[in-house]
């Protein structure tokens, strides 16, 4: 099966609260200025950027699982608050061989102490946080270097 050029980009619970939640560690900006960041960036990288949100950790997972099917070149997760305890979000990255990248608004590690501990980011390639928006088009930057190390591999 062809791999298409589309990167499937997860935001947990709280993430539609971006502009009016601590807006001194997460910025003005709002969700649907975030949505509107991630599908220019993939855009400039040649991706097509299918948006996800839930608050809920079984939709997530199950949208994991669908993903299963091959349709994406690679996942951006930012499974917020689900980072620190989720193993069921962590079991459905597990499964997926496309390239997984985990991203944080803020630096998880700089934060009250149960933020630095991701269960999550043991099942992803890489875990990018502490950059704002530009997590994410960074997330779309080590997806295409992992593809292109995955390529010459083979």
């Amino acid at each position: 099966m062809a791999v298409t050029k589309t990167l499937l980009i997860i935001n947990g619970p709280n993430l539609t609260m971006l502009g009016r939640r601590e807006p001194t560690i997460y910025g003005s900006e709002t969700f649907d200025d975030l949505q509107n960041y991630c599908r220019e960036e993939a855009r400039k990288r040649g991706y097509l950027a299918e948006m996800f949100q839930s608050n809920s950790e079984g939709e997530i997972v199950t949208r994991l699982n669908r993903a299963m099917q091959g349709k994406y070149s690679g996942i951006i997760i930012n499974p917020a608050a689900y980072t620190h305890y989720s193993y069921a979000i962590y079991d459905a990255l597990l499964m997926l061989s496309v390239p997984k990248i985990e991203v944080h608004l803020s630096n998880i590690y700089n934060r009250e102490a149960f933020r630095s501990n991701s269960v999550t980011a043991g099942a992803c390639d890489r875990q990018i946080f502490g950059r704002g928006f530009a997590s994410y088009a960074d997330a779309m930057d080590a997806i295409t270097m992992i593809l292109a190390e995955r390529e010459k591999e083979n």
